[in-house]
Order: structure tokens, then sequence, then C-alpha cells
């Protein structure tokens, strides 16, 4: 059986860890372990104790592949990331996601770089529950859809949930809050 370590930013990735992907992946014989970012036990963490963790995995089991569920949103410049600056530079942000993830692969000891993946979420996990309108309809209680409306319009307005706006009032668990009670 292969094993997958996904370190994770908080307990709303963990949970989908646990729930959506780990079943989904012991079928295929590859077994999911979903750490929280230790230092913090969830929240960011300067890269540098997050490549502690990534390296401390890899060392310790040698057939593991390490990657990381952490969200764009709530990284800053005081988290040193590896090309940071460049990243911050560039306006497209999938861009920015492909130099932050390359700067952080090529960080990691060449003799374990094939076992890490890197993954940041370009906003923060919540936006991935902006994919379709209908499991709003089917997972949550019509009484408690109280800003139908403006979920409908965060829909029409963004095709992809990742570019959802990410400042405190708009960003994607700001806008779940306002629509469900």
């Amino acid at each position: 059986m292969s094993r997958i370590i996904i370190i994770c930013e908080g307990e709303t990735e963990r949970e989908f860890c646990r729930t959506i992907l780990a079943p989904y992946f012991a079928s295929k014989n590859i077994f999911i372990q979903s750490p929280l970012i230790k230092k913090t036990m969830g929240g960011i963490v300067k890269w540098s104790e997050l490549k502690k963790q990534i390296l401390l995995h890899l060392k310790s089991d040698t057939s593991a592949y390490v990657t990381t569920l952490i969200d764009y949103y709530g990284l800053h410049s005081k988290h040193d990331f590896p090309q940071w600056h460049e990243a911050e530079s560039q306006h497209d942000k999938n861009l920015r996601m492909h130099i932050l993830e390359e700067a952080m692969l090529k960080d990691i000891d060449d003799i374990f770089r094939f076992r890490y993946i890197p993954y940041i979420q370009l906003h923060e996990f919540e936006g991935l529950l902006f994919n379709d309108i209908k499991d709003f309809y089917e997972q949550i209680p019509p009484n408690e859809l109280i800003g139908i409306d403006e979920l409908k319009a965060t829909f029409n307005q963004y095709q992809n949930p990742e570019m959802i706006n990410n400042n405190k009032e708009t960003s994607p668990s700001h806008r779940l809050d306002k629509a469900i009670a």
C-alpha cells in the first residue's frame, strides 16, 4: 500500500482529507495521512518551519509522498516562502502559484524532491464549495439558505471558484457566512 502525507493548514482541510480523499484513495490501495502543520497545530507558518516538517516526513518514510494543502489567502511576505516577491509581482494568480510551488520544490533536497508535491490552494479552501450551486440546494436545508441571491450572483460572476475575491469582506468563507444561517 502506498502512502501520501498531506500536511494540512487547518481542521477544514484535514477533515476534507479524512472524509473525501482518504476513502477514495483507500479503494486504490493508497493510504492518506493528514497531519496539521506542527508548529501551530493548524495555521500558516514560516516556510522554514513547514520545510522542516516536510523533510521530517520524507526522511521518516522513504516510500511516502508528501504534499501540502495550505491556502494562499493567508500567506504573506513575513512567512518567507521562496521566491515570494517574484511571485507577488505577477498579476496572474495562477502564475503566482506556479512560481511559489516550483520554488518550494526546488528548496527541497534533491534526494527527496521526487517524493514532494508542493500545493498551495489559490484562495481559502472554502472556495471549493463554489463549484456547483446545486450542491447548496442538496446539502443545506432551504430555511438556512438565507442569501441564495448572493450565492447565485457569485456563481454568475466567477466561473472559477479560485478567482473569488480574497479580501476580508468578500472571501469565500465570508460569502458563506452571509448566505447560510
